[in-house]
């Protein structure tokens, strides 16, 4: 297979020449999915009239610049943040199954934010800041009850079920003792939703997730690496401790700023790597082509979120849920047959 040379930062980067096309192929489709969502509402607008009223032009403006386009670029970067943090679960445990949604870093997401909500009465700083402790205790709990068995494969995967059954149960027993208020917006919240959210939600997000990715971009090839076994891995100098630990900061810091202000978004995260990696044909699950299909899978099913009961607009975790179980079902099968 041809392999394109890059060179970032003064290193050379090698990248195989099908993953590069379809990295363009699936940021047009990106591209694409962000203009029907700004075209798409009560009223439709034409390709033409969204560029203009992105310039500023038309009576459009506010309906497309401060009511659609924060909710698109949501879809965009959060699905490019889900796929990553995905990514980067399946590549550390080495398992299709090893994604933040499965084991239960969402749950510990969504426990920190219930934690804000309730106790702390805190904006987007203290959501944000409560999801990632409250998913980084899970993952930590995760590791410990697995470290008998090192931090990979099925044991991580099926405790990370049983970690998250617990925490789902605590969530519950949380939002049951709330005020009523707080207890519908909740419940509400744990749909998983881009409804409602305005530009003064996403600028603290939106950083937290450029620098975590930009992270990653540059610790990519080291991941890559690790992916290939301990013993290759070792051979080539990388260590895994370290790497191991950033690898986890940066997929709970995905998830858990996703989930402080739209929720927990299941299975885009599961589902996004795989198609990935088998469009790529990859032997790993690459980063690039996990993040784009995931930024086009969030879109997509937005998109179909507020058409299937227009004008009436569902949660998009209500789509990814019914969409993700099939493809859990069968993701499930597979992996009985395998052993």
């Amino acid at each position: 297979m041809s392999v394109v040379v890059l060179r970032a930062a003064g290193r050379a980067v090698r990248v195989e020449r099908r993953t590069l096309v379809l990295s363009a192929a699936l940021a047009a489709m990106m591209l694409g999915a962000g203009l029907l969502g700004l075209c798409y509402g009560a009223s439709w607008a034409t390709p033409g009239e969204v560029l203009a009223a992105l310039g500023g032009q038309g009576e459009s403006v506010v309906v497309i610049r401060d009511w659609r386009l924060p909710r698109v670029l949501a879809g965009m970067v959060f699905g490019l943040a889900l796929g990553v943090a995905g990514a980067i679960f399946q590549n550390l445990t080495r398992n299709p199954m090893g994604s933040p949604d499965v084991i239960g870093l969402d749950a510990g997401a969504y426990t920190g934010a219930l934690v804000a909500l309730t106790v702390f009465s805190g904006g987007s700083v203290v959501l944000a800041t409560s999801s990632v402790i409250g998913g980084l205790v899970v993952a930590a709990m995760i590791y410990l009850l697995s470290s008998g068995g090192g931090l990979s494969g099925l044991r991580l995967v099926v405790i990370g079920i049983a970690v998250s059954a617990i925490v789902t149960a605590f969530n519950s027993w949380i939002v049951l003792r709330a005020e009523l208020e707080v207890a519908i917006a909740a419940v509400g919240w744990n749909a998983g939703s881009l409804n409602g959210v305005d530009w003064a939600d996403l600028p603290v997000p939106f950083a937290i997730i450029a620098v975590l990715l930009a992270l990653m971009a540059a610790w990519s090839h080291t991941m890559h690496q690790a992916a290939l076994g301990e013993a290759v891995a070792s051979a080539t100098g990388v260590g895994l401790g370290r790497l191991r630990l950033l690898m986890v900061l940066v997929g709970v810091g995905c998830t858990a700023t996703v989930t402080s202000v739209a929720g927990p978004i299941v299975f885009i995260a599961l589902a996004a790597p795989q198609i990935g990696r088998r469009l790529a044909g990859a032997a790993g699950v690459p980063l690039l082509p996990a993040a784009l299909t995931g930024a086009v899978l969030l879109q997509g099913a937005d998109l179909a979120a507020q058409m299937l009961l227009a004008p009436e607009s569902l949660p998009v975790g209500v789509v990814t849920t019914a969409i993700g179980g099939c493809y859990l079902i069968w993701l499930l099968a597979k992996e009985v047959r395998r052993t």
